[in-house]
Formats: C-alpha cells, sequence, structure tokens
C-alpha cells in the first residue's frame, strides 16, 4: 500500500524557518511530480509549490524567494524550506505525489499525506 508520511510542521515565530518533509512508502514504479499544498482555516486548499522529476518548479507568487522546494529521488522525499515565515502562511500543509504504479502500466495516481499542521505567530 502506497503512503506519504509528512513530516517537520511545528509553532515558529514570524521571521522563522521550518522545512517540511515528505517521504513516499509502499510498492510503485517511479514518482513523476511532487507537490505541496496548504489549507487554512475557512479556506480552499491551494496549490504552494510543485517539482517535477526533472526537478523543475513552480511556486505560488507568495512563496517565490521565501520557499524552495527539493526532492531526493533516492529516498523518494520531497522537502520544503520555507523561510521568513509570516502568520498568513499557517495552515495544514499536505504533499502529493503522482506515481506510476507498475512498468506494466501508463496509469498515474496522485496520492496525498495526511498533513502537517504549520502555524506562525505574529
Amino acid at each position: 500500500q502506497v503512503q506519504l508520511v509528512e513530516s517537520g510542521g511545528g509553532l515558529v515565530q514570524a521571521g522563522g524557518s521550518l522545512r517540511l518533509s515528505c517521504t513516499a512508502s509502499g510498492s510503485f514504479f517511479t514518482i513523476n511530480a511532487m507537490g505541496w499544498y496548504r489549507q487554512a482555516p475557512g479556506k480552499q486548499r491551494e496549490l504552494v509549490a510543485t517539482i517535477t522529476s526533472a526537478g523543475s518548479t513552480n511556486y505560488v507568487d507568495s512563496a517565490k524567494g521565501r520557499f524552495t522546494i527539493s526532492r531526493d529521488n533516492a529516498k523518494r522525499t520531497v522537502y520544503l524550506q520555507m523561510n521568513s515565515l509570516k502568520p498568513e502562511d499557517t495552515a495544514v500543509y499536505y504533499c502529493n505525489a503522482d506515481l506510476r504504479i507498475s512498468f506494466t502500466t501508463q496509469i498515474i495516481r496522485r496520492y496525498w499525506g495526511q498533513g502537517t499542521q504549520v502555524t506562525v505567530s505574529s
């Protein structure tokens, strides 16, 4: 069974930093794109950053210059380094991964982690 497990959330003061990690486990063939989303109370889930298998990245405007997404394919892990955190960054952060389950199929499935809380105090 495929699972994504996040870690690294917590409480930090404004201006501080956190590093989130998300590791994929289970049986699958390859990992394509990976990403981070977040959902604040009363708001819709929004994209924060994505990274392709080749390392190309994309960020929401509010994260540009402050957040960095990276991945370690050997460890099946995606990271989100968050610097200069602001109270408006407070949310539950979710990782996702697009997985090709088997070499016998081209079907890609998206999996989600359970979420990790990030709280930034002013």
